[in-house]
């Protein structure tokens, strides 16, 4: 593969910091590309710009450049959603808990009856060669990446046997983390009133393409001036963020609802559930109602990209002081520590050690 032409990083959406953006990725520095001419944006049917991304990707085993990397129209993950995704980042160059995010990839899949059939070493390289192509990982700048698998290429059809072959997708940038200062002020959501997705229906467990619910739910929380959406499940509790799980603190110790509540079991939750006991901090699971979140001493949100997230406001009502607390902070540094301290001296970044209980 030849690898030369560099592409010129977009200007990060956060050069401001102003809620309500929405929390994606934007590239920090340039990657290397496939030495095909490059354009500096691409324009869309109705005449907008979108801006690089900045990313590699890799198609069913071959490395592109974001310009030439295609998917077939006949691909059902594109046609009906069919298929499901992780979204992993590195630290120290290193992926961080690849070994639970390969494992909740298996998970989802088989709740779609579909295959993944690549090993988890196999995985774990395909990672690696896109992030390799794209210049980013160890020695270079984190990484934001993404692994997708659909039904594959098949007639107009629901039935799965007219796919012979799933579609495997790797997508790799450079990660640019949120500025602290949002760290430091907290951000506001909105409760929407868009519904989490019944269990009996779309699980929400499953992490999967079809993200429909939570893009109402998100369009919801920006049309209301916020940086995400709390969704309640079908009872009226709580459930989750459209893109991230929801914390309440109350009484020094932290609580997110339940699995059964409808949400997905996200790393970052476990991996704060895990450690909030190395700072004397309780976390644990606990049934929550509106007036938890409005009344509590503190809220934060988690997810792979934003680690822990405080959030300050709900709509037009402050959460406690209205500032980040000391619970949210100090669960913050235990888990960037954790995760630092996780994927020093890992060879290629195979699989991350769990914290210990």
């Amino acid at each position: 593969m030849r690898l030369g032409r560099r592409v010129r990083p977009a200007a990060s959406r956060y050069a401001a910091v102003v809620p309500p953006y929405y929390p994606g990725i934007a590239p920090r520095n340039p990657i290397a590309a496939q030495r095909r001419p490059a354009t500096c944006c691409t324009q869309n049917s109705t005449g907008s710009t979108l801006t690089p991304m900045g990313a590699t990707v890799n198609v069913n085993g071959r490395v592109f450049d974001q310009e030439h990397a295609v998917i077939s129209v006949f691909d059902h993950g594109f046609l009906y959603g069919e298929g499901v995704y992780e979204t992993l980042r590195t630290y120290n160059g290193e992926l961080f808990l690849l070994d639970r995010h390969i494992r909740r990839l298996r998970a989802s899949a088989s709740m779609l009856a579909l295959t993944v059939p690549l090993t988890d070493g196999e995985i774990a390289s395909r990672f690696q060669e896109t992030m390799a192509a794209a210049a980013i990982g160890p020695g270079g700048p984190e990484a934001y990446l993404r692994i997708l698998v659909t039904r594959g290429i098949g007639e107009l059809t629901y039935d799965p046997a007219a796919c012979p072959a799933p579609s495997i997708v790797v997508i790799a940038k450079p990660l640019e983390e949120l500025p602290e200062e949002m760290y430091r002020r907290g951000v506001k959501v909105a409760l929407v009133d868009i519904v989490r997705n019944h269990p009996g229906s779309v699980n929400p467990i499953i992490k999967s393409n079809n993200l429909l619910n939570n893009a109402l739910g998100m369009q919801e929380a920006v049309r209301r001036g916020a940086f995400e959406g709390v969704m309640r499940n079908y009872r009226g509790e709580l459930a989750e963020c459209t893109t991230a799980n929801l914390f309440v603190v109350r009484n020094g110790e932290a609580l997110t609802p339940p699995i059964d509540a409808g949400l997905l079991a996200g790393i970052t939750r476990e991996f704060v559930l895990e450690t909030g006991a190395s700072v004397g901090i309780e976390v644990r699971e606990a049934v929550l109602k509106d007036a938890d979140l409005l009344e509590a001493d503190e809220a934060f949100l988690t997810s792979t990209t934003r680690e822990i997230l405080p959030i300050v406001q709900v709509d037009d009502r402050a959460i406690g002081s209205g500032r980040p607390g000391l619970v949210t902070a100090a669960l913050l540094a235990a888990y960037r520590n954790g995760a630092r301290k996780s994927t020093v001296g890992m060879a290629g970044g195979v699989a991350a050690a769990a914290p210990s209980h």
